[in-house]
């Protein structure tokens, strides 16, 4: 995908090893450290989108405003000073900040066609581990969007992760993870992922697995209208790519490769073939409204 016109976004930092900022501890952290014991794999892109809508039923979602890049430090876990390093300095982190500054465009030109402000994002770069707004993650939980400070966390280690282990190489598949992630944050700011917490408070384990997997497909779908809008940037194999990552995360190729089984009322992402149809979807359709993975069957 051709992004190399594009300044980076300064909607970034870069947190270093071990920082973070914003909200700490609280329920949160808790969430965090029992997923990984309860899912027994990875969590996969986009999981601690949906611990933010857990840990919202314990802790109150503030409106976390937006945190540019820049001088100074933040203070990490503990009260610690952690000093923030330079973003977009890597080869992988400098191609993440154009896919940034891309969906921000893209975004804000969709936002006013309907007669709002799109408020952009935060991406955090860390390495290891991180305090969000959500509470404590390691790179073991993959990329992901915390509601509470709005901000996408990500490890680039990740993409040579999705690329060995997932077989799903390629910069479009990075840009495609993403993308994902900042389509919940469209999801948090347009209200769907408080509407979401507000059922799952009401349901049961399985149910609210089976609503997690329309907030995820949706977020796929995003993904794939942020490229349509950028189809003249596409490359050969790009979408290939896109589609790839997508089956190599459903969760049942996922439980096939960790357990040998699949438990279905246990996903929380979508199987691959709904992976590869949401994103299919916004990818044909250019247009948010092609989205409501509410409706009807995923």
């Amino acid at each position: 995908m051709r992004l190399d016109d594009l300044d980076p976004s300064n909607n970034v930092r870069d947190l270093g090893s071990g920082g973070g900022g914003g909200f700490g501890g609280g329920g949160g952290n808790i969430l965090f450290a029992l997923l990984p014991m309860l899912l027994g794999s990875r969590l996969g892109c986009g999981t601690i989108a949906l611990i933010g809508i857990g840990a919202a039923i314990f802790m109150t979602l503030g409106g976390g405003g937006a945190l540019l890049s820049g001088g100074g430090g933040t203070t990490g876990s503990g009260g610690q000073q952690v000093a923030q390093q330079k973003a977009c300095d890597t080869p992988e982190e400098l191609q993440a900040c154009r896919v940034m500054t891309s969906t921000e465009q893209t975004w804000t030109k969709l936002f006013a066609a309907d007669g709002q402000r799109y408020p952009a994002p935060v991406l955090n770069f860390y390495e290891g581990g991180v305090q969000s707004g959500c509470g404590q993650a390691t790179s073991a939980a993959g990329p992901f969007y915390c509601p509470a400070d709005r901000g996408i966390y990500l490890d680039t280690a990740f993409f040579r992760e999705l690329a060995t282990r997932f077989g799903a190489a390629g910069d479009f598949a990075q840009n495609y993870v993403i993308a994902h992630e900042v389509g919940h944050h469209i999801q948090n700011v347009t209200g769907t992922m408080e509407q979401v917490r507000a059922r799952q408070a009401r349901m049961s384990q399985a149910e609210g697995n089976a609503l997690s997997v329309r907030v995820e497909l949706q977020a796929d779908c995003y993904a794939g209208v942020w490229a349509a809008q950028n189809r003249d940037r596409l490359e050969a194999g790009d979408i290939e790519e896109g589609l790839r990552a997508a089956e190599a995360i459903g969760d049942d190729t996922l439980q096939k490769q960790a357990r040998g089984t699949i438990v279905p009322e246990s996903f929380t992402h979508g199987t691959s073939a709904q992976r590869m149809k949401w994103l299919k979807r916004g990818l044909e359709s250019g247009s948010p409204a092609a989205c409501d993975t509410f409706s009807g069957a995923v």
